[in-house]
């Protein structure tokens, strides 16, 4: 089931996201084709299906979500532009392909990813792209740009830099994954359920409940492949993190404590899905293939 709802979410966010990197003028071609190639390049699309799933799941039709479901793949592209940087994480391959800045140039890379962070509120606000009241629009902006910011993924990544060669205990470890990857991610659930048009302050907790669950347990599986993985299927450096001295939850915990959390993380989710019915199947779907995912 979770292959054909994936399939079917990323040909409309695609298609959606396509509209955006047309250049307005000739002198901004070759930005403009380093921003799309960032997005385009691959890409599982996991935020905006988790968009598309979390307005579904309160009665919302999709086409209320597209606007949010492009604002979060915008940041999260922008962020692996940046996060493979040679300042940062110093990556030549992301998803099988070269790096934005090995695809270009590293100048070219670093306003490629500062366009797309601002194209995404762009999205967000434009009443055009995101036809919501202006209350709606506001209230997602706040939404995105805190999870995106130094309160969130910004400072997460600010946080895993400092944290190199440092031994965190669990509780610390999960500060720092729970702003970088998790943030995001709870971001785009709130999207959703705010674009559906009926978020409740019940329903929103509920959901919460789930993004914080499945948010860290994407970034546990992401460490755990990273040492069972291999370059090829995970279409990046295998075996990254452990040669760069970051703390993971296998290194932690240990390789088989660390899958007993994932699968931990999951339940958690889906119990926090049991006041929904049917239609947040497609929820508790991408909360299975989260910890079931090979890349």
């Amino acid at each position: 089931m979770i292959e054909a709802y994936q399939a079917q979410c990323q040909r409309r966010v695609d298609a959606a996201l396509e509209s955006l990197f047309a250049a307005p003028h000739a002198e901004l071609q070759r930005l403009y084709q380093a921003m799309r190639y960032s997005v385009f390049n691959g890409g599982k699309r996991v935020r905006p299906l988790l968009v598309y799933a979390a307005c579904e799941a309160l009665g919302g039709e999709p086409a209320r979500a597209d606007a949010a479901a492009c604002a979060v793949e915008l940041i999260h592209a922008y962020s692996l532009v940046h996060d493979d940087l040679p300042a940062m994480d110093d990556d030549d391959l992301r998803r099988g392909q070269p790096t934005t800045h090995k695809a270009f140039d590293e100048a070219v890379a670093i306003l490629a990813g500062d366009g797309l962070q601002s194209l995404a509120f762009e999205v967000l606000a434009d009443a055009q792209r995101n036809p919501h009241s202006a209350e709606l629009r506001l209230e997602m902006l706040v939404s995105l740009t805190r999870a995106a910011g130094p309160a969130g993924m910004v400072g997460g990544q600010a946080i895993d830099l400092g944290s190199v060669g440092q031994a965190l205990d669990q509780a610390a470890l999960e500060i720092m994954h729970r702003h970088k990857t998790g943030a995001l991610i709870e971001a785009s659930v709130h999207l959703g359920a705010l674009a559906s048009g009926a978020a409740d302050p019940r329903a929103l907790k509920a959901l919460q409940g789930y993004a914080q669950a499945i948010g860290l347990a994407f970034q546990v599986q992401d460490d755990i492949l990273d040492v069972e993985s291999d370059t090829v299927t995970l279409g990046k450096t295998q075996g990254k993190d452990e040669a760069n001295h970051k703390p993971t939850y296998p290194a932690l915990l240990g390789l088989d404590a660390a899958k007993a959390y994932a699968l931990e993380l999951r339940d958690l989710a889906l119990h926090a899905l049991r006041p929904f019915g049917q239609s947040a199947e497609p929820l508790r779907e991408l909360a299975r293939y989260i910890v079931e995912r090979r890349n």
